[in-house]
């Protein structure tokens, strides 16, 4: 499988791991709206390392990720790409209010922004589904039981980017460690039980 960058980074890559550096401020986020006064939603910006393959068809990707939270928003993330302001990613992020949560993004031109559970691990299994035009985050602590984080349409081309994206919006940076991931090639039955 033949892997390429949007704003390559440092890494290392073994047998089913991979650690991406989170540099210094970046992120993936499109806001065409207020930041607010103390500025907690991020601006427009998109200089986050996104290291992806591409994908046709229906298909099921996945990976255990883990970092060392150190500032708010230090995450690492999943993401689908069909272009700058048609995307959607997944992440294992620290919180504003000092929690580690599962956090979905999801851009049709502007970016919403959504936390999800909190997780007390270190590791946590995040999923991505493609059904058609149709797509669901999945969160798991097991790798066996999934639970859906978000279910959601985004226009996208036969062909998509899917991969690993590191990013330090607010923090110094550092590395983000992706696991055991896999992307297999198959149409599940169930989009919102991802599988």
């Amino acid at each position: 499988m033949k892997f390429d960058w949007m704003n390559e980074s440092s890494f290392i890559e073994k047998e089913g791991r991979i650690e991406i550096y989170a540099p210094k401020g970046s992120d993936i986020f499109c806001n065409n709206g207020d930041v607010g006064e103390e500025g907690l939603t991020p601006e427009t910006i998109c200089n986050a390392p996104f290291y992806y393959t591409e994908v046709t068809g229906d298909f099921v990707m996945k990976a255990r990720v883990s970092l060392e939270f150190q500032e708010t928003f230090d995450s690492a993330c999943i993401m689908v790409w069909q272009d700058k302001t048609h995307w959607a990613k997944a992440c294992f992020e620290k919180t504003e209010y000092d929690t580690h949560a599962v956090v979905s993004v999801v851009t049709k031109d502007t970016s919403d922004d959504a936390n999800g559970c909190n997780v007390e691990e270190e590791k946590v299994w995040l999923q991505v589904s493609r059904r058609g035009s149709a797509f669901a985050f999945h969160y798991s602590l097991d790798g066996e039981n999934f639970y859906m984080m978000r279910f959601f349409v985004l226009s996208a081309d036969e062909t998509v980017k899917a991969g690993f994206v590191a990013q330090a919006p607010q923090g110094e940076g550092g590395i983000r460690v992706f696991e055991d991931w896999s992307i297999e090639h198959k149409t599940v039955k169930n989009i919102r039980a991802g599988k």
